[in-house]
């Protein structure tokens, strides 16, 4: 049976598809709209056979594709920008749009990006959520510290400890601060316990994946960042090497170079703002426990400085996490394996290094 194709210029009221009737060679392009989404579910339920939907990545679709995924379709999402770049027309409408996806579904040229399973999607969502979480509450500390300095208690973070906020309770100032501080510390009240409520979430996910415990063997890798780590990058079989990890996380340096003149533009920033925050707040603890992390850290701090330098060991973090869960070792024998690399390297050890201690998985500074 035929594969039926179908391309989808998505939006968040509407539709425009394009696939081709097999019946009769004709290529249809229609729209549907999103009111009626009973309407959309039957017309895709119509097709039989085995059926391809691809339209651009957004973040209003989440709905569509498990509508499409409950039919038993194929979802593919594209890369928005290289399906643009592909248009051989200047004038952009839905329709044109429509027929491009499918034009390039067809020709086995669609830029396909990776889908996340189910489970690596819903826990991404929670980890951002609680992202957000920690800014709403991040802006209530700030503002609750403010009020304290206008009111003559300057007690930085022990303001926060249980004697803090009393005192600051208690505290005389103006109406108007008193009013903003009593609705900040009841505001707080409710965010800390959401924050537990999602780490007893984050627990229960995690529980019995060996990934996770694994990860969290290595100095300053701890849940949410082990979490992070293997739903975003997995399955990490679909990277061939380090440098595919690095720049699928926006750590790859860029350059703009011209004869013998180069510019160092610093990190690309693409992929996971979320990945590359957790792998920075990870280095603080990663460095105080692990000696080559450590003297990798002080020696490009002293050339280009301290917030540099974290995002240098982040990147060396990342590598190694990849290392971890590609082969499926846990911190103590990615040690021993960097040791055992080192010492052949310098001749002290056997004459020949075996395969999996060379390059990538040997590295001490990985």
């Amino acid at each position: 049976m035929d594969t039926i194709y179908i391309g989808v210029d998505f939006h968040a009221r509407q539709q425009t598809i394009c696939y081709l009737k097999i019946e009769t060679g004709e290529l249809v392009i229609s729209e549907l709209k999103h009111q009626d989404k009973e309407q959309v579910r039957a017309f895709y339920a119509q097709f039989q056979g085995p059926v391809i939907i691809g339209l651009e990545a957004s973040g209003y679709s989440p709905w569509f594709e498990t509508m499409l995924e409950q039919l038993g379709c194929e979802v593919w999402l594209g890369d928005a920008t290289e399906i643009r770049r592909r248009a051989r027309w200047r004038q952009k409408n839905d329709r044109r749009d429509a027929e491009l996806i499918w034009d390039l579904m067809v020709h086995n040229e669609f830029p396909l990006l990776h889908r996340p399973t189910l489970q690596s999607r819903e826990i991404l969502r929670m980890l951002r959520y609680r992202q957000k979480l920690i800014k709403f509450r991040t802006m209530s500390k700030n503002s609750l510290q403010a009020i304290a300095l206008q009111a003559g208690l300057a007690k930085g973070s022990r303001l926060f400890t249980t004697a803090g906020q009393q005192e600051l309770r208690t505290t005389e100032m103006s109406p108007v601060l008193q009013w903003q501080r009593d609705h900040w510390f009841a505001l707080m009240q409710p965010l800390n316990q959401q924050l537990l409520e999602t780490m007893v979430w984050f627990k229960a996910a995690s529980k019995g994946d060996a990934a996770i415990t694994r990860l969290r063997t290595h100095p300053g890798i701890g849940l949410l960042t082990s979490l992070c780590i293997l739903h975003t990058l997995q399955p990490v079989s679909r990277f061939r090497n380090q440098r595919k990890v690095v720049a699928y996380a926006g750590f790859d340096p860029m350059v703009r170079s011209s004869a013998e003149r180069a510019i160092y533009l610093g990190i690309s920033k693409a992929g996971s703002r979320m990945l590359r925050y957790l792998l920075v707040e990870a280095v603080h603890t990663a460095i105080r426990y692990d000696e080559d992390l450590k003297r990798f850290y002080k020696r490009v701090a002293e050339r280009r400085g301290r917030p540099k330098a974290k995002v240098a060991a982040a990147r060396k973090l990342l590598i190694r996490a990849y290392i971890m869960l590609r082969d499926e070792i846990d911190y103590a024998e990615f040690r021993r394996r960097a040791v055992a690399a080192r010492l052949a390297r310098r001749g002290q050890g056997p004459t020949k290094v075996p395969e999996v201690l060379i390059g990538q998985s040997a590295s001490p500074g990985a």
